[in-house]
């Protein structure tokens, strides 16, 4: 059997402040294969990473990222608010992630976050950017917003695309197929049996299942199968998959 794929959920998120560098950073450390992460445009038209539409739970300010630039995103503290020993940790552009992971050969999950403000271009930006780094074999862009993957696809037929769902979707290898995604990322509590996850991979459908926490569902998604893990904890990840 193939290992699964130990794909940090905004980093290392469980131990460190979310989508900030010190998280994908200590991924990394942990021995994770791929880093998940959150999407969003700025006034000025920078792709930054933030899980949550305005800055609030996450840092020292206070409303929407579309309504700041981007250097005055950097006035607030991404880290603080988690612990004071990461007080300094600033919301990171794409291009300071990407520069890190380039030479990491590990698998990239972009998760575009239009679907609440549907940044017009956000698909263009980050393609640009996946080709300016030579990534595109490394990366997989995922969204609940499906027309969104379906754009992505449009602009370019060679990156692949995660639908995300939180639903018991009905035989969903003909909606991913219909959709023309390459891979399903599902919350983990919708994959209901193994002959679903087989059809998918009959099919040559990815299945990778958020947000995996616990030892026992760590080891019943190993059980069904699945191709990737996203999870807060890539270390315990690590160690039950060397079992």
């Amino acid at each position: 059997m193939k290992r699964r794929l130990n794909i940090a959920h905004r980093g290392f998120s469980g131990k460190y402040p979310e989508n900030t560098m010190i998280a994908f950073k200590k991924a990394v450390g942990a021995g994770c294969d791929g880093i998940e992460n959150d999407l969003h445009v700025t006034k000025d038209g920078v792709v930054v990473i933030c899980h949550d539409e305005t800055i609030d739970r996450t840092t020292t300010g206070k409303g929407y990222i579309k309504d700041y630039t981007f250097n005055e995103l950097q006035k607030f503290d991404a880290g603080v608010k988690f612990g004071k020993e990461f007080q300094g940790e600033r919301i990171p552009d794409l291009d300071e992630f990407l520069e890190y992971v380039k030479d990491k050969n590990i698998l990239i999950n972009l998760e575009l976050k239009n679907n609440i403000i549907d940044y017009i271009g956000l698909e263009e930006k980050v393609i640009d950017k996946i080709y300016e780094y030579k990534l595109r074999k490394n990366v997989i862009l995922s969204s609940f917003n499906h027309y969104s993957m379906v754009r992505v696809k449009r602009y370019d037929g060679h990156i692949k695309t995660g639908l995300l769902c939180s639903e018991i979707l009905y035989k969903p290898y003909k909606y991913v197929k219909l959709v023309g995604a390459d891979a399903l990322h599902p919350n983990f509590r919708s994959i209901i049996s193994k002959k679903i996850v087989n059809s998918m991979h009959e099919r040559k459908i990815m299945i990778n299942a958020y947000t995996v926490n616990k030892d026992e569902d760590m080891k019943r998604m190993i059980e069904l199968n699945i191709d990737g893990i996203i999870t807060d904890y890539p270390d315990k990840l690590n160690e039950i998959l060397q079992i």
